[in-house]
Formats: structure tokens, sequence, C-alpha cells
């Protein structure tokens, strides 16, 4: 636009200075005789110059209206462009909230899977209980003896999770809980009829069960429930001096089952 103004005004210029020369040269003929006068080729009409100017100011008006129309589009296009800007914005922020989603979801999915394997190792492991008779067959007393003897439960009945030893008569706690145990014991009476168990946790004594019987037969029992860590013992003790007696009918048996883990 610039260039089309400095054209219009050297145009201008180069007519006014035109008209100048031309009154100059009409004078210079009057005073200089006509055999002396070099006759000049013809100039622009000052006419023509006036319709180049206003073909030049339509021209120019028609830039003019380009240009504002084209600054009209470039606000428009700055104006969508800030718009998008701020979609965008709001698409990395909404992506940015769906990413701490789904991660706070893989976690929580991670907690909910070690949740339930916990549960299922705690399923298995607290899968515990154990019933046993004194003696594998036959019939018998144990007994009377001068010390306290450990009793070995030899028919097992169930024994589920093996916690009880069949060997030994020792239950091992697998897992920190609440166990309960029975206890029934079995003697017949007379000059040493009396029987007496203990049951024993880690060696120290508990509870007992004891029957004195004159004549005939006797029987008593005992119940507890303990809180058990991983790898305590459990067993029965007959005392000394005492007698215990066990046959095909199992009346003297040993029981226990975890009743929860804790």
């Amino acid at each position: 636009m610039e260039r089309v103004s400095v054209l219009c005004l050297s145009l201008l210029f180069c007519s006014l200075s035109g008209a100048e020369l031309q009154d100059n040269e009409i004078i210079e003929q009057r005073e200089v005789s006509p055999e002396s006068v070099n006759v000049p080729e013809p100039q622009p009409c000052p006419s023509d110059l006036h319709a180049v100017l206003r073909e030049m100011s339509v021209k120019l008006a028609k830039y003019e209206v380009k240009l504002e129309h084209l600054q009209t589009l470039n606000q428009e296009q700055n104006a969508k462009l800030a718009k998008y800007e701020v979609t965008d914005l709001r698409l990395i922020g909404f992506a940015s909230a769906q990413a701490s989603e789904l991660k706070s979801l893989k976690t929580r999915t991670n907690v909910t899977e070690n949740q339930v394997e916990s549960l299922r190792r705690d399923r298995a492991v607290g899968q515990v209980a154990f019933s046993a008779s004194l003696l594998e067959s036959g019939s018998g007393t144990l007994g009377p003896i001068n010390a306290r003897t450990t009793l070995v439960f030899k028919h097992v009945v169930s024994n589920i999770g093996k916690a009880y030893s069949p060997h030994t008569g020792i239950f091992t706690a697998p897992v920190r809980g609440a166990y309960h145990f029975e206890f029934y014991i079995f003697a017949q009476g007379g000059s040493s009829g009396s029987t007496r168990v203990g049951l024993e946790k880690n060696g120290e004594h508990v509870f007992n069960a004891q029957e004195i019987q004159s004549t005939g037969w006797g029987s008593a029992s005992n119940g507890v429930t303990l809180l058990l860590e991983a790898g305590d013992v459990v067993f029965l003790r007959l005392w000394a001096n005492f007698i215990i007696y066990d046959d095909s009918n199992h009346y003297s048996t040993f029981s226990g089952h975890l009743l929860f883990p804790m």
C-alpha cells in the first residue's frame, strides 16, 4: 500500500511539473522567433494523468477493503485458535485426570487381588482340625507310671491341616489364632482306678480332667479355648501314678480345631 501511495504522489508531481514546463515553453516561443525554435514533442495531457490517478485511487480503495477483510479473517482465526487452545488444555487436563484415575484403579485392583490371595492363604491355613483316640487297635490300660507321661493318640479320625502328629501326640499351631481343644478320658475303678490327665501349652499346665472311682468305670472330660502363636504346641499328659483306658469303642479321645486366625 505504501508503494501505491508513493507512485500516486510521483505521478501528481510529474503532472504539475509537466504543466509548468509547458507554460514556460509557450512564453519562450513568444519571445523567440519561429525560425530559431525547435518544436517539442507532445507531453501527456493533464486529463490523462488525472484519469490514471483516479484509477489508482480506486485500486487503492479496493486494496484497503481487501486488507480490512483479511484483518477481520485474521481476528476470527485468532479467536478460533484461542478456543482450540482452551479446548486443548481442557483435553490435556481430562487426559491427566483419566490417567490418575486409571492409576488409582490399578492400585485398588492390586490391593483387591492381594486381599483375595491373602484370604485364600488364610482359608487354606485356617482349615485346621483333628480328632484322635488313644489306641490304634485292641484294648488296654496305660499306667500307673511314676512320672508324667505324654499321651500319644494314635487312632486318627481326622487331621485336617496335618497340625497333629500321631507319632508324638503333639499339636503344633500353624498360624496365630484362637484354637479350641477337648479331651475325654476313661478308666476302670479299683485300687489303682483313678484317672487324671492334664492339657499343657508349651509345657505349661492349663486344665485337668480327673475321675476317682473305687469300683466300676469312670470318665472325665474338659475343654479350653487358647490363643496360640504360630509354632506353639499343645498336648496331653497322664499324671504320675494314674491310669487311662481305651479300646475299639474309643473312650479316650483328644480333639482340637482352629476357630479363626488372628
